[in-house]
């Protein structure tokens, strides 16, 4: 698994979204436990461009698959917003950017059960991608992005496929720039 352990205590919520406590990532994975995540879209500066990456092979979840989020699994104890700034400068090495919420749903795609956290930022400083979570990353417009998840051959996330269509559909082409 590129770049967790399998014996990392995650946070184990419930159905309607509540921390219940604690278990092992191989557990929540095994039995499908409900948890909780973040993702992080960041868009360029002015807005038109997000940043894409392909995952690494040896993920625990859609290895090789593309998403336009850094995010991850809240660990055990961790608040939501924490678990972002972490996850964001794990996986693209970025720092101190300012992250607004947009907001939160939850995913049932089993043995995916997830309260999922969603964030945004504006960055047009340097990207440095964590080999171990990412195979390569580069800047897309967001028309383009569209695009390719609308045509449902592009093989993405299926949770970020999620995200940004209620992103999407939250969000008229004024909001693209």
């Amino acid at each position: 698994m590129g770049g967790v352990s399998a014996d990392e205590l995650v946070a184990v919520y419930d159905a309607d979204g509540a921390e219940v406590g604690s278990a092992t990532r191989a557990r929540m994975r095994a039995e499908g436990l409900w948890h909780a995540a973040t993702a992080v879209l960041v868009r360029s500066g002015d807005g038109t461009r997000v940043y894409v990456h392909r995952r690494t092979d040896t993920k625990d979840i859609y290895p090789g698959l593309h998403d336009c989020a850094a995010g991850g699994v809240i660990d055990a104890g961790e608040a939501p917003p924490a678990a972002a700034e972490r996850e964001l400068a794990e996986e693209y090495g970025i720092v101190g950017a300012a992250l607004a919420p947009v907001f939160t749903m939850r995913i049932e795609l089993p043995p995916v059960r997830m309260h999922l956290f969603a964030y945004e930022t504006r960055w047009d400083g340097p990207v440095t991608p964590q080999d171990s979570e990412i195979a390569e990353g580069w800047w897309m417009p967001l028309a383009e992005l569209r695009e390719r998840l609308a045509g449902r051959d592009w093989p993405f996330v299926p949770d970020g496929r999620l995200v940004m269509e209620r992103w999407f559909a939250e969000h008229d082409a004024s909001a693209e720039t």
